[in-house]
């Protein structure tokens, strides 16, 4: 079988074409000029579906999906008959080129990332629709290990993709597990679903650091926790009051003790002596909330602070502080945009033009 490699896609010719001039094997081979022009090649395919699942560890599973229509202008039911015989009677050159043409893309997102992967479980497979019209199938299936860069609570998917090129007539679809939501995406998708993002090669073209898409774990489902063996269902509501409770208490000691303070005059102590430190106004930082304290700590560098400065100051990971960076955007409490590379936050009545 021979190779044509159309943008970043691997389109094998079938391998009948390809036969030795006698019977016996690794004998001279026919070329390209001798195979029947007649034969249904895949590129007539009229359209290729990648449809790329995430998975939580970080690897992904692969569908790459060429769609030919039956009866249309570049296949009849007979020529898709002969290449799906062909695929189904021989299939391992076909399996062997493809999975060559996506190993050197692995290679490029192993050169970009510094992570091992490796491809596993390639096959393909043949298959008809009929609707919404008439469509036959060839399928190739495989894994892809450390896929994404996994760190904590989020996922970042693209980088192993570096310099793949979707091509026209080609789309390219990302899913990722119930538990998480996108935080970014880059570019601005073609189309969104329920935990799906979708780009068109018509109209897509990715830059050097494109696709990515960021995924922070659900708030809620992080913190559900299965029922205790042997007993009843912990009686949530009333610990969250009960800690809601000692945070008012907290706060009052802490207003009494700051009003029973002695000042200057009761103290004897001279003005002059005193620090000139300023003093902060507000509760302490530990009875803050996370949001709080990210809100506190913009206004305290007059305005705007880059989230890699959030994530030193507050000691978080980049993964906790993105996931609360995103609900205080989402809440519209703060604006992000970026100047280069680096995330920056700022106050929603800053001027947020780059300087």
């Amino acid at each position: 079988m021979v190779l044509v490699v159309v943008g970043c896609l691997f389109v094998p010719i079938p391998a009948s074409a390809v036969v030795a001039a006698d019977g016996d094997a690794g004998t001279q081979q026919r070329t390209l000029e001798q195979v029947d022009e007649e034969g249904l090649q895949f590129e007539d395919a009229e359209e290729i579906y990648i449809d790329v699942t995430v998975h939580e560890n970080g690897s992904a599973s692969f569908l790459v999906d060429y769609r030919f229509p039956i009866n249309g202008e570049n296949a009849s039911a007979e020529e898709w008959e002969r290449l799906r015989d062909d695929i189904e009677s021989n299939p391992e050159p076909y399996v062997e080129r493809e999975a060559q043409g996506w190993n050197d893309v692995l290679s490029d997102g192993e050169n970009a990332t510094d992570r091992e992967m490796e491809i596993s479980n390639f096959s393909v497979s043949t298959d008809e629709s009929t609707a919404p019209r008439e469509l036959a199938h060839v399928q190739y299936r495989f894994e892809w290990s450390s896929f994404a860069h996994v760190e904590l609570n989020s996922i970042e998917v693209g980088d192993a993709l570096s310099g793949f090129t979707l091509v026209d007539d080609t789309t390219l679809q990302l899913s990722w597990p119930e538990s998480y939501s996108a935080y970014e995406i880059d570019p601005e998708s073609d189309d969104r679903g329920e935990g799906s993002v979708l780009w068109n090669g018509d109209g897509t073209e990715f830059a050097d650091d494109q696709p990515r898409v960021v995924l922070i774990e659900d708030t809620e489902s992080a913190g559900e926790s299965p029922e205790s063996e042997g007993g009843p269902e912990m009686p949530w509501l009333a610990v969250g009051g009960a800690l809601g409770a000692l945070a008012l208490a907290a706060v009052a000691v802490w207003w009494f003790r700051r009003d029973a303070e002695p000042g200057p005059e009761a103290s004897g102590t001279d003005v002059s002596t005193e620090s000139t430190a300023p003093r902060q106004t507000g509760p302490p930082a530990e009875l803050l909330s996370n949001e709080e304290r990210v809100l506190r700590l913009i206004e305290d560098r007059g305005g705007r602070i880059k989230q890699q400065e959030v994530v030193s100051e507050l000691d978080w990971t980049e993964a906790k502080t993105s996931q609360v960076v995103g609900g205080l955007r989402e809440d519209d409490e703060i604006d992000v945009f970026r100047i280069g590379r680096e995330n920056v936050l700022a106050l929603p009545e800053e001027d947020v033009a780059e300087e």
